[in-house]
This record gives structure tokens, C-alpha cells and sequence, in this order.
């Protein structure tokens, strides 16, 4: 709410194979796929030749910087960014500790269907848990919600070709990374430090090494890896802090 109240038009989306959008299987689900799908979004809502605040988490934060790469080498259809926040996702791969599960599903093989299978609401919720804070558990109907969103269209079924975006970063690191290094488009960092899947201090002291133009919030010691649920009045001041600033 409080974003629709600073800009004129927010647009939030489901990727694919995420929340409510279709989930395809088998499917290659790809970061390259997700940059076009957003680059179509914004040429159906008549917005091409507007420029465009970013702002990402995690999985999407890898779509951002594709998006960017796109836009600093002038590629045919992309985006304007105007500016880019990103928050609490796998940018560098070498401080990027992925949870136990995620590492067995992406690498399972002939398991990984089997495992997928068996998710039920008892492991998911157990599993997100963990990249809570203490203090900011998720209710049991906000669970449900998410658990919900992740059954749609039979989700659960995809986790493993989806969770492929973890040996994508690995591969396309120089690209994604070189995206953020070279760009002359506004950057900042929201970030939760209690993350154990970007953890502090190892995370922060990369991303000001590589990125020392980028400016940066760090929200409260208690808050993990979703600060916008976690802390959103902290995370909607720190953003529009960043947005006031140029």
C-alpha cells in the first residue's frame, strides 16, 4: 500500500511457475525466460518506453540482474530502469548457502520427483520457518496462504526445475554480477542481516567490496531472509529513502 502511494503505477507479478501463474511441467524454467516474460508485461501494459523502478527479492533480484544486462547493452525490447533495489537474494553464488532441501531437490536426479511428491504443509512450513527471524514468524493462516499459492496448479511438482536458477547464478555469474558492476542506474541493497542463506557478515563485506557504489540498508539484527514480510514499514522506509535520494 504504501508504494501505490509514492508512484503513480505499481505492478507486482507471479512469475512463472510461482504463486498463481501457469506452472508447466516438464519445463526449463530459466532467469532468461522470467526477463523476457517481465520484458512482454511491460510491452502489453503500454509501458515500454516508460522508465521503470525495480525493485526484487531473491529469486527475482537474479531476473533484475538480466534485466539490466539487457537494458546496458541495448538489447532489442528491453526495459528502461530508471533504478534498481534488490533484497536478501543469491548475488554472488561463492556466499550463497542454499537450505538442505534446495540442495536436494536441485541435485536429486531420479529422487527429486519422488521428493516433490511427498512435500506436504508440515515440511514446508518447518523449512520456510527457518529463514524467519525469531521474532517474525509467519502466522499458521499466513503459512497456509503461501502453502496455497505453492499447491496452485500443482506447484509442488516444479520445485526442482525451478530451484535450477541456483546452478544458473554459478553459470552466468560474470554476466549478472558484471551487470551490477558496470551499470550507471541507481543500486541499493534492503537487507535482513540474521539471513542464513545470505549470511552476515560474509554477504555485506562481498556486496560493498564489488559494489561500492551501491548504497545499502541493513534492517534489524532479528530480521532473516524476507524483510518485506518480516519488517515492512522498516523495508517501505528504506526504499523510499533510496527512491527520495536522486
Amino acid at each position: 500500500e504504501g508504494l501505490t502511494q509514492r508512484f503513480h503505477r505499481v505492478i507486482a507479478l507471479d512469475f512463472v511457475g510461482f504463486g498463481f501463474s501457469d506452472k508447466p511441467r516438464p519445463h526449463h524454467y530459466s532467469i532468461f525466460e522470467q526477463a523476457s516474460i517481465v520484458e512482454g508485461l511491460v510491452r502489453h501494459l503500454g509501458l515500454r518506453h516508460h522508465r521503470i523502478n525495480l525493485l526484487s527479492h531473491d529469486y527475482g533480484d537474479t531476473v533484475a540482474q538480466e534485466l539490466l544486462h539487457r537494458y546496458e547493452h541495448n538489447k532489442t525490447g528491453s526495459i528502461l530502469i530508471n533504478s534498481l533495489c534488490l533484497s536478501n537474494g543469491g548475488i554472488f553464488p561463492e556466499t550463497h548457502y542454499p537450505r538442505f532441501m534446495q540442495k536436494v531437490l536441485k541435485d536429486g536426479g531420479l529422487l527429486s520427483p519422488i521428493i516433490t511428491r511427498l512435500m506436504n504443509f508440515f515440511i514446508f512450513s518447518r523449512g520456510l520457518g527457518a529463514v524467519f527471524g525469531p521474532y517474525t514468524q509467519p502466522s499458521q493462516a499466513e503459512y497456509w496462504d503461501m502453502w496455497t499459492a505453492v499447491r496452485t496448479n500443482d506447484g509442488n511438482l516444479v520445485a526442482d526445475s525451478i530451484l535450477q536458477y541456483i546452478n544458473q547464478r554459478k553459470k552466468h555469474r560474470e554476466r549478472w554480477v558484471g551487470a551490477l558492476m558496470s551499470t550507471s542506474v541507481p543500486l541499493h541493497l534492503i537487507y535482513g542481516p540474521l539471513d542464513p542463506v545470505n549470511p552476515h557478515p560474509e554477504f555485506l563485506q562481498l556486496y560493498k567490496k564489488v559494489l561500492p557504489m551501491s548504497t545499502v540498508s541493513v534492517l534489524d539484527d532479528h530480521i532473516s531472509h524476507y524483510p518485506q514480510l518480516e519488517d515492512p514499514t522498516g523495508f517501505l522506509n528504506a526504499y523510499l529513502n533510496f527512491i527520495n535520494s536522486f
